[in-house]
């Protein structure tokens, strides 16, 4: 049970199990996230800072961290971050994900 105070993310002295420690491939997906959230940072665009992408994800609640995978996570921080800074609007997110979706339907599809 987490303690007042501790946000989900603050796990010290809590027994959470074995550590898989085992190598594996991350998904493209995986490293596009990666990949994005390396370019919003890179020192001449400074878009993104990982203060912000910690703070975002350590403020997403225990039911959103422990339901969402690490990569999850960061995505829902870089978006929470992009919108608060304006850098993106709710409607362009909106649009963008039907765009997406059409498209996998379309794929799926053939």
């Amino acid at each position: 049970m987490q303690e007042a105070g501790r946000g989900p993310h603050d796990m010290g002295g809590e027994s959470a199990g074995p550590v898989d420690q085992a190598a594996h491939d991350r998904l493209m997906w995986e490293k596009r996230v990666d990949a994005l959230v390396t370019l919003l940072g890179h020192k001449d665009r400074q878009v993104l800072r990982v203060d912000e992408l910690r703070r975002g994800i350590e403020q997403l609640g225990a039911a959103a961290y422990d339901r969402m995978s690490y990569y999850e996570r960061w995505v829902a921080s870089m978006t929470n971050v992009l919108l608060e800074k304006g850098i993106i609007t709710s409607d362009e997110l909106g649009r963008r994900m039907a765009e997406v979706e059409a498209r996998q339907a379309e794929e799926a599809g053939r």
